[in-house]
């Protein structure tokens, strides 16, 4: 038996006897066929787990960048990651697309996250049947549905996901052509996939080192393989090499906010990853119940579990560090297929049925947790609210102010701009150029705050925090002096991390 070739073992459910089979219809053989397909059970359980509530988290800085990005002009979009995140600029670009035909609302900018997550679990089935078995892989695709941070990241308008559902497909498509070496076919898919993974996020291409470890237990039998998977890797390398360029000269200014990772890093690396403590210790159970099975399989797992974060935290002690837990969430499908491969071990469907249950009891506050209005933040800031306070008591010809602060990742500008109608447009009084005429991130503030003031009946104040003053917070000494030189307040409402206050000229 070839290595990595669809396992001997796996579960085969006998055909049907008699004529039935013969007379039944081509389309309804076609259906049964699917319904007993071992991916489309853990894809569909994944899909209606990650899309339940998926618009009630309110949108965070990071994902208020990618709506910001994505919705400007092309020209736009190239000339902001020209300058700045030039790693994602290929999501940005899909979903500038993406936007132009679902919209722009918070479940339609996070819907590719959640059908990137359930083709995963197609592929960790898929990958988990050909190495372990149909029992395996079905348990290991249902396992990666149950993961908390799956939901965290289907629920999030940034690459992640697709980057997971990119290496997952890659690991597949690996293991199909080391099947069959001399198909041409078969390495093409696989370097397209390698290709899509630098373009989608740099980090992710250590994958490769996993990958490598398949072909390296494939060297003795087969040369051919070997030759073949070093140059569809570079081929795609290669595809992805103007990613890697740009991301490498911009990673200074990106990532000098990661700090250098020491060993202890790599003891809490687990439970970030699966954001529980108690899904981490669960999946890790189960994952060393596999040693029991293909010892060839298990070990190629393993190398693609555990070789991408050491090689990160290896890279990330030079200039700059990579080190960060959602850089490394595509090692978690090498997790679930080891999960279902020991899970299976144990020859009790119904044991493995109750182990699917606890953990999803033992879940279950994490993934609501998720789902809570500010499930996605660290400290909560209610756009949402801020944007609904402004448009029920707007009048023509009001005007804002944000606060910028020191802290530009609170982004109260673009948080508030995303949840109010695009058709409701209001001067934003001490920008002298938006982000996106600077092709940046950030906007420019007016030098000059009393000049920049036209004489605006009504401004409308959103600074973070509920202090009692907020022209006393939030604001710099010119932009307070000027707004409190001409304006009274009138109202002020206290939300969720923030306060909308509404000034009104003096006579």
């Amino acid at each position: 038996m070839a290595l990595f070739s669809p396992s001997q073992t796996q579960d085969r459910t006998p055909p049907a006897e008699g004529a039935d089979v013969v007379q039944a219809p081509e389309a309804q053989r076609a259906v049964r066929g699917v319904l007993r397909s071992t991916w489309l059970w853990p894809a569909l359980a994944t899909l209606l787990v990650t899309i339940y509530q998926i618009g009630r988290p309110q949108m965070w800085e990071d994902e208020l960048i990618s709506w910001d990005v994505a919705s400007r002009s092309t020209e736009q979009l190239f000339a902001v990651v020209r300058q700045v995140d030039g790693v994602l600029g290929t999501y940005y670009l899909f979903l500038h697309g993406w936007m132009a035909v679902f919209g722009e609302s918070a479940p339609a900018v996070r819907m590719p996250s959640a059908l990137a997550m359930a083709g995963t679990a197609a592929c960790v089935a898929l990958i988990g049947q050909r190495l372990f078995g149909r029992r395996a892989g079905l348990v290991g695709g249902l396992v990666f549905a149950l993961i908390p941070v799956v939901t965290r990241y289907a629920h999030e308008a940034r690459p992640y996901a697709l980057v997971v559902l990119a290496v997952a497909l890659a690991t597949l498509l690996l293991l199909r052509a080391l099947d069959n070496p001399k198909s041409w076919w078969r390495w093409t898919g696989y370097a397209l996939c390698v290709g899509a993974i630098g373009l989608l996020h740099v980090v992710a291409l250590t994958a490769l080192a996993g990958h490598l470890v398949a072909v390296l237990q494939r060297l003795r039998s087969e040369h051919l393989a070997a030759r073949r998977f070093c140059l569809a890797a570079m081929t795609g390398v290669a595809c992805a090499s103007p990613v890697v360029l740009l991301g490498k000269e911009q990673a200074t200014r990106q990532l000098s906010w990661i700090p250098k990772p020491d060993m202890w890093a790599l003891v809490t690396f687990l439970p970030q990853l699966y954001a529980s403590a108690l899904a981490a210790g669960t999946v890790t159970v189960l994952a060393v119940m596999a040693w029991r099975g293909r010892r060839d399989a298990v070990l190629f797992i393993i190398a693609l579990a555990a070789l991408p974060p050491l090689a990160v935290w290896a890279l990330s002690h030079g200039e700059v560090s990579y080190f960060f837990y959602r850089y490394l969430l595509f090692t978690l499908p090498a997790w679930a297929v080891l999960a279902g491969a020991g899970l299976t071990a144990v020859r009790s469907r119904a044991a493995v049925a109750g182990a699917l249950v606890v953990l999803a009891v033992l879940t279950l506050p994490d993934q609501q947790g998720m789902r809570k209005p500010y499930g996605h933040f660290w400290d909560g800031l209610d756009y949402a609210g801020a944007a609904r306070t402004i448009q029920q008591a707007h009048r023509p010809g009001d005007a804002v102010v944000y606060d910028r602060g020191d802290d530009a990742g609170r982004r109260l500008d673009v948080g508030v701009r995303f949840y109010l109608p695009r058709d409701l447009q209001l001067r934003d009084v001490f920008r002298s150029a938006s982000a996106a005429e600077r092709n940046d991130l950030w906007s420019a503030e007016c030098p000059d705050p009393a000049a920049c003031l036209r004489g605006e009946r009504r401004i409308w104040l959103v600074v973070a925090g509920n202090g009692p003053n907020p022209l006393r917070w939030g604001l710099s000494r010119d932009q307070a002096e000027a707004l409190s030189a001409r304006y009274t307040v009138r109202e002020t409402e206290h939300l969720t991390g923030l306060t909308v206050t509404l000034l009104q000229r003096n006579p």
